[in-house]
């Protein structure tokens, strides 16, 4: 599935933990955070990124 997320609105999304940009994996259906010291990966459900810390998950951990 590959995520179709206007070009304006991945503008303005930043990490909610670290404020950092974040970058799309399209293989993954995830927005990945960019920042050096978080990296947090946020899922995107239909189309719909769920940017809540609590769902976000920690690189390297299974998903």
């Amino acid at each position: 599935m590959s995520i179709e997320l206007s070009p304006e609105l991945l503008d303005i999304l930043v990490c909610p933990n670290c404020h950092s940009a974040l970058a799309v994996d399209p293989e993954r259906s995830e927005l990945v955070c960019t920042g050096a010291d978080c990296g947090l990966i946020y899922p995107v459900i239909d189309q719909v990124p769920s940017m809540l810390i609590d769902s976000a998950r920690r690189p390297g951990a299974p998903r």
